[in-house]
């Protein structure tokens, strides 16, 4: 198997829970692989809506895309964040002839076992098994929504933790208080001698602040070619993603 990633080999961007395809990571991700020539695809994988979201929706979503575009020999390189690590790490498992490698960023491990501590408050998560309905807050359009119970009962039929079977990166946060950092070293310990690699960052759960690094690990796991234009190239394509409509 290639550890260089070719300009025409696909590569998606899996977005996390309450998130969408315009993510800040996903966008400064997109920009540093597009400086070397490769185009990373990010899909919605709020399906059919963030509401009824579902694992198992998600990963249809994942199918079209590959479906879509590219041929059945392809074998893609997957980058997914939180919730999106988990179903990149998940899709390799029941897809592995279809994928080369993957980037995981504090990937969204065992995430049903951690919902009450990230709610702060059992009643929240025992209100929402009642009901039916929770309340997040503002979904990933930043308009007010909710999230059925099914993205519950449908999580339990996937396994909390997929088999890492692929040359895997992940990097995680230590501050971390979403995933602790452990759940990646967990991950590690029992997957098979030298399929993960573990970068431990002193940051957050959603790794912004070290989104330079971050894009710099992935372009280098993935073997994507040398940009056109040198590294200057990828500098200012970073810069460009980060500051957004300020620059």
């Amino acid at each position: 198997m290639s550890s260089k990633l070719r300009r025409d080999m696909p590569a998606m961007y899996l977005h996390g829970w309450a998130s969408g395809p315009t993510s800040a990571k996903g966008a400064i991700l997109a920009k540093h692989l597009a400086a070397s020539g490769v185009r990373l695809r990010v899909p919605d994988l709020n399906r059919p809506s963030f509401e009824r979201l579902t694992y198992s929706a998600a990963l249809r979503a994942i199918d079209e895309e590959v479906a879509g575009t590219s041929s059945a020999a392809e074998r893609w390189d997957l980058i997914g964040s939180s919730m999106g690590g988990y179903l990149a790490a998940r899709w390799a498992e029941l897809h592995p002839a279809r994928v080369r490698r993957l980037v995981l960023l504090c990937p969204g491990f065992d995430l049903l076992n951690r919902l009450p501590v990230v709610f702060g408050d059992a009643q929240l998560y025992e209100r929402w098994e009642r009901d039916g309905v929770f309340r997040p807050g503002y979904g990933p359009d930043g308009a007010r929504t909710r999230l059925l119970w099914d993205f519950v009962l449908d999580a339990r039929r996937h396994p909390p933790r997929p088999r890492l079977a692929h040359p895997t990166l992940i990097v995680h946060g230590r501050a971390d208080e979403v995933i602790p950092v452990e759940s990646s070293r967990m991950a590690a310990r029992s997957a098979r001698l030298g399929v993960v690699r573990v970068v431990e960052l002193d940051d957050a759960h959603d790794l912004l602040r070290s989104s330079a690094r971050v894009a710099s690990l992935a372009h280098a796991w993935l073997g994507a070619p040398v940009p056109r234009g040198g590294t200057e190239a990828v500098a200012g394509a970073l810069a460009v993603a980060q500051c957004g409509d300020d620059c």
